[in-house]
């Protein structure tokens, strides 16, 4: 199985990328990773919020295949614990799951277009954090849920 995390706009903050980069070498140890940077939309005067978002998910839902499993990082979904997010992921690889894609949307969030197909949505806090700081943070998390599915010491 591949893990694909899929996030909407570069970051300036160089920190952000070296956890980005840190952690994906992590995971790649355990399992194909991917890190995908989706470009941002430019925003305009003239540009809304339900627009902005629309015009984002028309870029992420190209990347997508009907064989993959999606799964928002969303402000509503499910909180699990790091044990309960490594039996997510193992529960896909028993699964034979091709490509596990979790998605970090935008600075606005999901458009409806998300909301409206029904896919899995989880929450890393009830706190609320910048779009680009969640990558280090959730991608610490899948290194985690890597370590503990192996049961290595990582994880106490």
């Amino acid at each position: 199985m591949k893990i694909l995390v899929l996030a909407i706009g570069k970051t300036d903050l160089k920190w952000i990328d070296e956890g980005v980069n840190i952690y994906k070498n992590r995971i790649n140890h355990y399992l194909p990773f991917e890190f995908k940077v989706i470009p941002n939309i430019k925003k305009t005067k003239h540009t809304s919020i339900i627009k902005q978002k629309k015009l984002e998910a028309d870029l992420i839902l190209k990347t997508l295949k009907d064989s993959d499993k999606i799964i928002l990082l969303d402000e509503k979904g499910e909180d699990l614990s790091s044990i309960d997010f490594s039996k997510l992921i193992q529960k896909n690889m028993n699964l034979s799951c091709k490509r596990l894609i979790f998605i970090i949307g935008g600075s606005y969030g999901f458009s409806d277009k998300f909301y409206s197909k029904n896919f899995s949505k989880i929450r890393l806090s009830k706190m609320t954090f910048s779009h680009q700081m969640i990558r280090p943070f959730f991608l610490e998390q899948i290194y985690r849920a890597c370590t503990i599915i192996k049961n290595e010491s990582y994880h106490h």
